[in-house]
């Protein structure tokens, strides 16, 4: 099967003034185009070519010989996932299950907020910061490159891309702030009540 970039859930300006539709044309237009070209490059008349997404990455997942098809699957799936952690006038309060469940985890939406900045700002170097669904529990994980959490037995129900191109045209060396931004501006609420109807 070829893999294929998904339109955004969005238009490309959507974001503004937070994220800039010049970030995103290179982002979305150029990064993680660049992932899913490369991708299929990759598995091109090879058996990976017959498999899903996340075949992909569970079957190559610690492999060092094709670490390459890795990268560029876990990339690809990750973005996907990261375009719909963001919405047009999203943050503010959330409600409901997530609220309830983010004050059991973390005793108030504001401390999750402190420790999820806290999990995107240590992160060194490129990676993620997620939210996640852990043996029964809301868990903060950070993943270098392209690591992603369904490979460690967590379900991904939250993501903050903190690779420099995700922020550096507009916010330079403040990963803190971008991070602020996401948490308070951005973050797409009912997209993690969705991932939770299926743990």
């Amino acid at each position: 099967m070829s893999h294929t970039l998904p339109p955004l859930p969005y238009e490309q300006n959507a974001l503004e003034p937070y994220i800039s539709s010049n970030t995103l044309s290179f982002h979305y237009g150029k990064h993680h185009q660049t992932y899913v070209t490369n991708l299929n490059n990759l598995i091109e008349n090879t058996p990976f070519a017959q498999k899903s997404l996340e075949d992909i990455i569970l079957e190559l997942a610690g492999s060092t010989d094709k670490v390459g098809i890795f990268n560029n699957a876990g990339q690809v799936w990750n973005h996907n996932f990261f375009w719909n952690s963001m919405k047009p006038k999203g943050g503010g309060e959330p409600q409901g299950e997530v609220k309830s469940l983010l004050e059991k985890s973390f005793g108030s939406v504001d401390e999750f907020k402190k420790q999820f900045k806290q999990a995107a700002i240590s992160q060194f170097g490129s990676g993620w910061a997620w939210l996640v669904w852990d043996k029964g529990a809301l868990k903060i994980s950070k993943t270098g490159n392209a690591d992603t959490p369904f490979v460690h037995g967590q379900k991904a129900l939250l993501t903050c891309d903190v690779w420099e191109h995700a922020y550096y045209l507009d916010y330079q060396n403040r990963r803190a702030d971008y991070v602020d931004i996401f948490l308070n501006s951005l973050v797409n609420w009912n997209f993690i009540a969705k991932n939770l109807e299926n743990v």
